[in-house]
């Protein structure tokens, strides 16, 4: 009960006003009970000069301990969530249904609402208040890119072969330890969500793009030296891994099905095969399994491509080209 309309004029709530016919009252709270109360109450009323009052939607993101781990219904109860509601839940930048039995992690995204005073209190008491903005933390992200470079650029020589990261998987690398930092302390670094999307989805399908231009030239001529057993090598190699992660995932690690899915699309960094799975079940559910083995899978492609880059420009190598270019 947020206000009263009592004898014509409107007053605060306090647990000591005594309530009579024809009193106004403003409810607020989850729409399955608010409307109920009608019942009992009385009939609800357009009142535009009584709802007239400051309210506030928060997004919280959860890093005290003493609330990771909860349910929905046990955060609900705590004292300083009266007459605040929650309206979504974002884990990963995906929504997860509230439901009473819904366990909290640390790191999710929980929206608050309800009087200024109340929401500023219990996402106090719940964590960080991660007010929305279009501005980015540029001096996280290139002191990512910075850092990450450098130690993409450092190489190790194994039998004379130089091997390193590259400079974009030690930003890739950086990234996910910045990111990291991040979810554990959301007080800086700050990327708005188009933001993200342009640097994870332009980005990454720039690089793979340009190494699969670059790789081109190579498949040619090892299809003319090998044969068509080539394509049917790469074809196990693409199939077989998929196969085993989904018996895997369904009869070792019990996931369902649409989490072993995304993660089958996650480790093949296919954007587009979430996408068609997503529509499918008509659920966002599969994200879930999708991002981590994205990330590794991004991560190992940069690694190895950049290895394989590294190992063309060996000194036996470039002695082989300049002899080659003298005959």
């Amino acid at each position: 009960m947020e206000r009263i309309r009592k004898g014509g004029s409107i007053c605060e709530v306090s647990p000591n006003i005594l309530l009579e016919i024809g009193d106004e009252v403003v409810l607020s709270g989850r729409r399955e009970y608010v409307i109920g109360e009608e019942d009992w109450i009385g009939a609800e009323v357009l009142d535009p000069q009584l709802l007239d009052f400051p309210a506030e939607q928060l997004p919280v993101m959860v890093t005290r301990k003493t609330f990771a781990g909860k349910t929905i219904s046990a955060i609900r109860r705590e004292k300083f969530m009266h007459g605040v509601s929650i309206r979504n839940i974002k884990r990963t930048g995906i929504d997860i249904p509230i439901l009473a039995q819904t366990v909290v992690d640390a790191g999710d995204i929980i929206e608050v609402v309800g009087t200024r005073q109340e929401v500023g209190t219990a996402a106090r008491q719940l964590g960080y208040i991660d007010r929305p903005t279009n501005q980015t933390d540029m001096i996280f992200v290139g002191l990512g890119i910075l850092i990450g470079g450098l130690f993409g650029a450092l190489s190790v020589h194994i039998d004379g072969v130089p091997i390193s990261l590259s400079t974009s998987g030690g930003a890739l690398i950086a990234g996910l330890v910045f990111g990291w930092l991040r979810g554990k302390h959301p007080t800086f670094g700050r990327i708005p969500e188009p933001s993200q999307w342009v640097l994870s989805n332009v980005g990454l399908n720039m690089f793979i793009a340009v190494v699969g231009i670059a790789a081109g030239p190579s498949f040619v001529q090892g299809f003319r030296d090998v044969g068509f057993s080539l394509f049917l090598i790469g074809t196990a190699a693409t199939t077989i891994p998929l196969i085993i992660g989904l018996l895997l995932a369904k009869y070792l690690f019990k996931f369902h099905p649409a989490i072993a899915l995304g993660c089958c699309t996650g480790a093949r960094t296919t954007t587009a095969a979430l996408g068609a799975i997503q529509d499918a079940v008509e659920s966002e559910t599969p994200a879930l399994g999708y991002t981590v083995t994205y990330a590794v899978g991004n991560t190992l492609l940069i690694i190895w491509g950049g290895s394989h880059r590294s190992a063309d420009l060996t000194p036996e190598r470039q002695g082989t080209d300049d002899k080659d270019a003298r005959n």
